[in-house]
């Protein structure tokens, strides 16, 4: 006979109290390498444009940076990339046994300074926007 385990609805928001800084780590670090997969696809279907011509090419990259759009996308990448980073770095560090005891303070510290890199970016990436 099996047993049955009441786990919950999805809807109980309470579940996500219980949630360590490791397992916020794991989400997202998940996540941001989704995020950089579907941006990996993106990326070769433009660049497939130049094997056209390079008027086409040129053609698509300007009106895809004329878009704010696209620009606070790019914003939202270099956020995804540099945390993907960071936190791969604390990750590996983790695995060679360097800084167990400290690694919710590296997981928090991964966040800080992707928010510094991706907030001091943003004049670059919307510069001309407006």
């Amino acid at each position: 006979m099996s047993q049955s385990y009441d786990r919950g609805l999805i809807e109980d928001f309470g579940r996500w109290q219980e949630f360590s800084a490791g397992m916020w780590a794991w989400i997202f670090h998940k996540f941001t390498g989704w995020v950089l997969i579907g941006y990996l696809f993106t990326h070769i279907a433009v660049l497939s444009t130049s094997t056209v011509d390079g008027a086409t090419y040129t053609m698509t990259l300007q009106s895809l940076e004329s878009l704010l759009v696209v620009r606070i996308l790019e914003v939202g990448l270099l956020a995804v990339a540099v945390f993907h980073i960071l936190n791969g770095v604390r990750l590996l560090f983790v695995d060679l046994g360097v800084g167990l005891e400290s690694q919710d303070k590296a997981f928090y510290a991964a966040l800080i300074v992707s928010a510094a890199i991706t907030v001091a970016s943003i004049p670059t990436f919307l510069v001309g926007a407006f």
